[in-house]
């Protein structure tokens, strides 16, 4: 099953925003997720296949503690299809 390459970046502004860009950096995906959690964010990540080795997680722990950051996902057809 083919993988989608996505950029997930994260800002906080009144709780999580985040928003999804395809491979080239460039393009935005049209879905934009909000959450409450930092916790979140973390979820979202294992959830989208994100290579969570002990040094991607401290990157992102490093974004939620500066309020932004970003991580690369691997979705696959359906989870790229719902962000589309």
């Amino acid at each position: 099953m083919p993988m989608h390459r996505v950029y997930m970046s994260f800002m906080q502004r009144q709780g999580w925003h985040c928003q999804f860009l395809e491979e080239d950096l460039k393009t935005a995906l049209p879905k934009k997720l909000a959450f409450l959690s930092q916790d979140m964010l973390l979820e979202l990540a294992r959830r989208g296949g994100a290579v969570l080795n002990l040094e991607a997680e401290q990157a992102i722990r490093h974004g939620i503690d500066i309020g932004r950051g970003g991580v690369w996902l691997n979705l696959n057809e359906d989870q790229y299809r719902k962000l589309k």
